[in-house]
């Protein structure tokens, strides 16, 4: 099973940065800018440790405006161009 935690902080002027531990052992720097209100999140990575394989990672957040939040990473390896990853939309249930 895979799992990721960390850490974001963002800035008042709309620059962040994120710490992510995976499971798999790899842990990523990620900084990009947050825009609250097209309410969007695009970060990349600034170092991706302990990966053999993995050389850059594009995360995307979008919350639409039925409340969805709409997720993309991008991951470009030793062996393959930035390419898509991961797509989820994630539905809040009451």
């Amino acid at each position: 099973m895979h799992a990721e935690s960390g850490f974001w902080r963002p800035r008042p002027d709309g620059s962040l940065e994120i710490v992510i531990a995976q499971s798999t052992g790899l842990a990523e720097v990620q900084k990009g800018a947050y825009n609250a209100e097209a309410k969007t999140i695009s970060v990349e990575s600034e170092l991706v440790g302990n990966a053999t394989k993995v050389r850059r990672i594009v995360r995307q957040f979008r919350l639409e405006g039925d409340g969805t939040l709409a997720y993309t990473v991008d991951m470009e390896t030793n062996t393959q161009p930035l390419q898509k990853h991961l797509d989820a939309r994630l539905k809040r249930v009451e």
